[in-house]
């Protein structure tokens, strides 16, 4: 992208204009991070049927928030998060970043938010193997830079990884691939990597399901200080309701609707 195209693209520059930025420095003014959806609605196709997966939802997720999304295999926590972060398209409905429609801008606008405003975590990592922990946290970034600009600070990048990196509690691990590291590593190798954008909202999907109840707990409470500490807004899907209850709020999904949202216990 030239230099200022997200903050230029039609409808960005009044719509998104807290989004700047320049390519030549990489610099982002960041949203404030409140996110919310209006009516959403989302189905799938199987051959000629249709399953409805969302039937109109609406949150909103206020800046600073740790809100955790819960539910049954099935009720659509994951189709909601990845709607939230630009990964898919809603049928019907709205996407808003601090009260402005951003699911509905271009494509090469919306993959420059993913990079920018939003910090994924997966349950099952996807981490690259043949590279390295550093390696890894480092793609976002390499993604975000042409060749040239990641080449000219590839020194300040490495110390801004390291710096996240060593946050994470794996400073001891920066040579090691991911088939050196044990499911809470990779996890928290996954964490560094959505942080190295430095987001205004991370978004979290089952981000303990695969570890066992102390690592899972390690996780949960490193998520917490970011917040806490970090003022980073925090959306979590979990089919632990001792895990949710950890948010400042609970939403529960059930067959693509909002059954309930309350204040964590």
């Amino acid at each position: 992208m030239s230099q200022s195209q997200l903050a230029d693209t039609p409808n960005v520059g009044t719509r998104l204009g807290a989004a700047a930025v320049t390519d030549a420095q990489q610099t982002v003014k960041l949203p404030k991070g409140q996110i919310s959806t209006v009516a959403i609605e989302k189905s799938y196709f199987k051959g000629d049927h249709k399953i409805p997966v969302l039937r109109g939802v609406e949150i909103a997720v206020n800046q600073g928030e740790f809100v955790s999304i819960v539910g049954q295999s099935g009720s659509g926590k994951s189709t909601l998060l990845h709607l939230i972060g630009l990964l898919d398209t809603p049928d019907v409905g709205e996407i808003l970043l601090d009260g402005d429609r951003i699911d509905d801008l271009p494509a090469k606008t919306r993959d420059q938010l993913r990079n920018h405003v939003f910090g994924f975590i997966f349950q099952f990592y996807h981490l690259l193997p043949e590279l390295s922990l550093l390696e890894n946290v480092l793609t976002p970034l390499m993604i975000r830079h042409s060749l040239w600009s990641f080449w000219k600070q590839r020194r300040e990048l490495r110390e801004q990884a390291h710096e996240i990196i060593a946050k994470v509690g794996l400073g001891h691990r920066l040579k090691h691939k991911p088939s050196e590291l044990s499911g809470g590593e990779l996890q928290r190798a996954a964490i560094a990597r959505a942080l190295i954008t430095r987001p205004a909202v991370l978004l979290a999907d089952e981000p303990t399901g695969n570890l066992d109840s102390d690592t899972g707990r390690e996780i949960l409470d490193l998520l917490i200080s970011l917040n806490e500490h970090d003022r980073l807004t925090i959306v979590m899907v979990t089919h632990d309701d001792s895990i949710a209850r950890q948010a400042h709020r609970v939403v529960r999904l059930k067959e693509g609707r909002i059954e309930a949202v309350g204040r964590a216990a």
